[in-house]
């Protein structure tokens, strides 16, 4: 099956700071969801943060959705990652006096690619809207509502639906379920899920709870491949 994220020889530190990552090989296939394991400090966002072209990259080869990272500028990579991925942020992100609506408007508005295919699927960007926040439990009385006025679970959903409007082929998601109790981070990840598969997305999600490896194709614990945190051990 075609690889979307394909890495090899990675190698990651911030500035005068020990090495975070160094991770042999990694790689994601098209469509699958998979589970990024391990305590805090290990690099789980520093590898999302990796992968969507936000920070920069020190690898023999670092390909994400058929495009080399390596080579790319920093405006060719937000390019990309607005285009093409949708992430969900630890702390949501959201802009919080625009309304939920005009918070899960915004990629639309900002990347063509993703209204278009908005208009392909549901004639419009504002019925996709709509429609995943319907599918995600977020009822029409809210809809106009500003989004600092919501509840975190109620933001958390208005992230997803932020992210996976547009049919992006990448879904990254950091943390997604850490501010929610048990009984909803299931109900959550179940929502989640049904959409992402609806869309056809790959996904990628990092969490220190092994209650969600039953959503995942595939679980990997960073703790485990990451070279850089073994040789500090």
């Amino acid at each position: 099956m075609k690889s979307i994220v394909s890495i090899e020889h990675l190698q990651f530190s911030w500035p005068h700071s020990p090495p975070v990552l160094e991770i042999a090989q990694f790689q994601l296939a098209q469509g699958e969801r998979l589970l990024v394991q391990g305590p805090s400090g290990i690099g789980k966002t520093s590898l999302l943060s990796l992968i969507s072209g936000i920070i920069r990259p020190k690898a023999r080869s670092f390909n994400v959705l058929g495009e080399d990272l390596l080579s790319k500028s920093a405006a060719a990579c937000d390019q990309l990652r607005g285009a093409r991925m949708g992430v969900i942020f630890q702390q949501f992100n959201l802009l919080p006096y625009l309304s939920v609506l005009q918070n899960v408007l915004l990629p639309t508005q900002l990347f063509a690619q993703r209204e278009k295919r908005c208009i392909a699927q549901d004639a419009s960007a504002e019925a996709q809207a709509m429609r995943l926040l319907e599918a995600l439990g977020l009822p029409a009385a809210i809809w106009h509502r500003p989004s600092h006025q919501l509840s975190v679970g109620q933001q958390q959903r208005v992230a997803a639906a932020r992210a996976l409007i547009g049919a992006p082929d990448l879904i990254l998601a950091d943390e997604p379920t850490s501010s929610l109790d048990e009984d909803r981070q299931q109900e959550f990840m179940h929502l989640l899920m049904e959409q992402v598969q609806l869309t056809g997305a790959a996904c990628i999600c990092v969490s220190h709870q092994r209650a969600l490896n039953q959503f995942f194709d595939r679980a990997i614990d960073l703790a485990v491949v990451n070279q850089a945190k073994r040789k500090a051990a």
